[in-house]
């Protein structure tokens, strides 16, 4: 499998200053702690990276942060989450222009496609693309559901080489492995089934928490893959609690508060977001101090 569809992959955060404009020197810092931790790349403009609030020149700008950032240490993928497949095909004309190695793409929103619709919209992208694609299946969030025999109808597009996985059903990992085979890289969008769909043969992490934790993320994808499943085991049942916090409706200001308690961001989001208020805010940060007083010496891997 190439390099660029394993391991541990950041959907970072977009930083931004009071006024809403793009904080340009946050964004690059987390990015840089990322790669410092040891991701295996980085994914600008997702639903974590509030994609929904982006205009097409943002969304560009937050890629060249992150290519720069990179400076050639790790590939850098740029989300394509667009409610028009047209706009999703000019933005896969822009991108490889700004230096992205491939694209993440979800199926068109607000409109709920059929099968017929929905396999339409990934084959006019990647006919449009220069690079190589990781479709984003997410039904739970995006109402369409990327299924097994459907990543076998569309597996005549070479330029659609990886899967995003995060239907909630870890079982979907072996339904896909049994019948696709290995002709898509698999990797987990759901923090909290990481460990478990790895073990299951996925070959890599989309991970969320990782933007505040990143050295523990990579930890764990790194013992799994050295078989010490003991030590994977441990530092993930401490790690549960955060990773949950990835499963939300609020998971962008949950890890946006997390980064800031850490020292790796800031909380401004743009609306209809608002930073976490009252009971709320204060039940998170109370998990999020629990988890760094017990935080876990790293192993050697």
């Amino acid at each position: 499998m190439a390099h660029i569809w394993q391991g541990v992959m950041p959907a970072v955060t977009t930083k931004f200053n009071a006024d809403f404009s793009i904080d340009r020197g946050w964004t690059k810092k987390n990015i840089e702690a990322q790669i410092d931790a040891g991701v295996d790349g980085i994914i600008v403009c997702g639903s974590l990276g509030e994609a929904s609030t982006l205009s097409l020149d943002e969304k560009l700008e937050v890629l060249d942060i992150a290519v720069d950032a990179s400076r050639g240490r790790v590939p850098v993928l740029l989300t394509i989450a667009e409610n028009s497949t047209l706009d999703g095909c000019r933005q896969a004309e822009a991108g490889a222009k700004h230096g992205a190695a491939g694209y993440m793409v979800l199926p068109g929103l607000r409109y709920l496609s059929d099968r017929r619709e929905t396999l339409n919209h990934f084959r006019m992208v990647a006919n449009a693309s220069p690079l190589p694609l990781m479709v984003y299946n997410n039904p739970l969030a995006y109402g369409v559901d990327m299924t097994p025999e459907m990543f076998a109808e569309i597996a005549d597009e070479a330029k659609i080489v990886a899967i995003k996985e995060s239907c909630g059903d870890v079982r979907r990992v072996t339904d896909l492995i049994n019948v696709v085979g290995d002709r898509y890289a698999i990797l987990c969008g759901v923090d909290n089934l990481a460990m478990e769909a790895m073990l299951m043969g996925a070959h890599g992490w989309v991970a969320g928490l990782v933007c505040a934790f990143p050295h523990e993320t990579v930890a764990i994808y790194r013992l799994i893959r050295a078989g010490r499943l003991e030590e994977a085991r441990t530092l993930y049942r401490w790690f549960a609690p955060l990773l949950a916090l990835d499963v939300s409706a609020k998971l962008v200001q949950n890890i946006k508060l997390a980064e800031a308690i850490v020292g790796l961001g800031t909380e401004p989001v743009r609306p209809p977001r608002l930073p976490l208020a009252g009971a709320e805010r204060e039940a998170v940060e109370t998990l999020i101090r629990r988890a760094i007083e017990t935080r876990p010496a790293l192993p050697q891997i």
